[in-house]
C-alpha cells in the first residue's frame, strides 16, 4: 500500500502521464484523482518508424492516444488495392475511439512514421472504468459521443455539398 502511494506522488513518469492526459480534451472534465485512474488503466507502449500499430481490417479493440512521435493513418483504395494517406496524427490526437463503442474492423491502418509513445485505452478498461468509477467512464463516453457527433456533421455537410455540386 505504501509502495502505491510513493508511486502516486513521486513517480515523475507517471505524474508527467497525468499532466498530459489532463492536458487533453477528451479528459478536460476529469479531476486530478480521476485522471489518475484514468492514468493507472492506460497501456502505454512505444513504437518504432514504421512498425505497424493495427491493419485496416482487424478489430478494434483499444483507443490510441499519442503522446509522442507522428503516426500516419492510411486506407486501401478498392480500385487499385494501393494503400493511400489520409491523415497523420500529432502529439495530443487520439485516433481508434470506435472501438471503445463497437468491436468492428478497422477502417484503416496505422504506422509509426517516427519513433512514437502512445497510450492504449482497452474496451475492457474502460468497462472497469464504467462500472467502479461511473463519472470517469461517463465523462470519457460523453466527449466521444460529441466527437462523433461533429465528425457526422461535418461529413453530413460535405456530403450535402457534393450533391449540390452534382446536382446544381
Amino acid at each position: 500500500m505504501l509502495r502505491f502511494f510513493k508511486r502516486l506522488f513521486f513517480d515523475e513518469n507517471f505524474n508527467q502521464k497525468k499532466a498530459f492526459l489532463k492536458s487533453l480534451d477528451l479528459f478536460k472534465d476529469l479531476t486530478s484523482r480521476e485522471i489518475g485512474l484514468l492514468a493507472q488503466a492506460l497501456h502505454s507502449r512505444t513504437y518504432h518508424a514504421g512498425e505497424t500499430l493495427f491493419l485496416e481490417g482487424d478489430i478494434g479493440r483499444a483507443l490510441f492516444i499519442l503522446e509522442s512521435g507522428k503516426v500516419e493513418l492510411s486506407r486501401r483504395e478498392e480500385q487499385t488495392g494501393k494503400s493511400r494517406l489520409i491523415y497523420t496524427i500529432e502529439p495530443g490526437e487520439f485516433f481508434g475511439e470506435m472501438a471503445l463503442l463497437e468491436q468492428l474492423p478497422r477502417t484503416a491502418s496505422a504506422v509509426a512514421a517516427e519513433r512514437s509513445r502512445l497510450y492504449l485505452l482497452y474496451r475492457s478498461k474502460l468497462d472497469n472504468l464504467l462500472h467502479y468509477y461511473p463519472r470517469v467512464g461517463v465523462s470519457i463516453m460523453s466527449h466521444l459521443a460529441q466527437l462523433l457527433s461533429a465528425r457526422l456533421r461535418r461529413a453530413s455537410a460535405l456530403s450535402a455539398k457534393a450533391a449540390d455540386a452534382v446536382h446544381g
